[in-house]
């Protein structure tokens, strides 16, 4: 079905303005796309489908024209693709949606459907212009990777909880080496805890397509093992940025060392508190650990740097390419990193 030649003022399109011709080139440009190709009038009335809409759905010509369309949607998704479509149309707002098409063969294939409106010099709808692309194949390779990803991620869970049990049995069989595998076995920890917030949210409950789990929380959940975090004597403040899964193991494997520091010698561990606070300044992330030791601790002991402040500077300094100060004062110590936010993520939480 064309494009009638008449525009909707009724005056006749084709003639000494070359209408005609523009409209002949529409519809041979439109049936030479990849995809369907539909227009509506203002009031949504839809009046032009090209030649890959009637190949796609093999319905005849006109049959679809008006409301005559919706027919075509899988039963579970009209109502969402009716509702987008209303709200644009009241809006103005592009339209894009989702949904499974009938194709003619009589399955329904994910489609994604787009539209823009075409405006006059006073701003005015004239009519709507659209798209609809056969997703179908790239969906189900999504869902075929996200099974494939749930799968890995059991097993890395897994995994971490066999390397636990080992370090916890090698550590009976030689009484001597305990304290480093407690130690090794904390750290082990720290990551699966990490590991269970980045791994594939629909494996947890939640959308599939979420971002990638907040600094603030990864920050919550290393931190949730002591009880000075629900004691309210832990905050954790000023912006957040996703952390995407590249950067979730070094961020956690630091802010465990520090923890268990202050758990032995600081803030945790003496009643004070702690404050996080992060602060986003393209490029940088911020972040400053604040402790503030307790009273019934008269002076804050400088920690003789080992493996735990090696471990803290390859994570900051040479995964994540950031800077790190300390500042020991005798009543805490702050330490404040600067990481590049490309190095955690290219997506700010608002």
């Amino acid at each position: 079905m064309n494009i009638s030649s008449e525009d909707e003022t009724g005056r006749d399109a084709i003639g000494s303005n070359g209408f005609g011709d523009v409209l002949a080139n529409y519809n041979v440009l439109t049936d030479a796309m990849p995809q369907m190709v539909w227009s509506t009038r203002p009031d949504g009335f839809h009046d032009y489908y090209n030649a890959r809409w009637y190949e796609f759905t093999g319905t005849r010509p006109g049959s679809t024209d008006g409301d005559g369309w919706n027919d075509m949607f899988h039963p579970g998704d009209r109502e969402q693709a009716w509702a987008k479509w209303r709200h644009c149309l009241e809006t103005g707002e592009p339209y894009e949606v989702e949904y499974r098409l009938r194709h003619h063969s009589g399955t329904y294939r994910w489609t994604l459907g787009r539209a823009l409106p075409v405006r006059d010099g006073a701003g005015r709808i004239t009519r709507w212009i659209g798209t609809c692309t056969d997703i179908d194949n790239a969906k189900r390779d999504a869902e075929r990777n996200e099974i494939l990803s749930r799968e890995l991620s059991h097993r890395i869970k897994n995994i971490f909880a066999v390397i636990g049990g080992l370090i916890g049995l090698s550590a009976r069989e030689h009484p001597q080496a305990k304290d480093y595998a407690i130690k090794l076995k904390e750290r082990v920890a720290a990551l699966g805890r990490a590991h269970e917030l980045v791994r594939p949210r629909s494996d947890r409950g939640g959308n599939p397509d979420a971002i990638h789990v907040s600094l603030h929380e990864l920050l919550r959940e290393l931190l949730s093992p002591y009880p000075a975090l629900a004691a309210g004597r832990i905050e954790i403040t000023g912006d957040d940025i996703a952390v995407d899964d590249r950067s979730t193991t070094p961020i956690a494997l630091a802010f465990h060392e520090l923890a268990t520091n202050s758990a032995q010698y600081g803030a945790i561990g003496t009643g004070g508190t702690l404050a996080l606070n992060v602060a986003i300044s393209e490029p940088w992330a911020t972040i400053e650990w604040v402790e503030q030791i307790g009273s019934a601790t008269p002076r804050l002991p400088r920690v003789v740097p080992g493996f735990g402040s090696r471990l803290i500077s390859l994570s900051i300094e040479r995964q994540l390419i950031g800077k790190i100060e300390n500042e020991w004062r005798d009543d805490g110590l702050t330490v404040r990193m600067r990481i590049p936010i490309d190095s955690i993520s290219k997506q700010q939480i608002a």
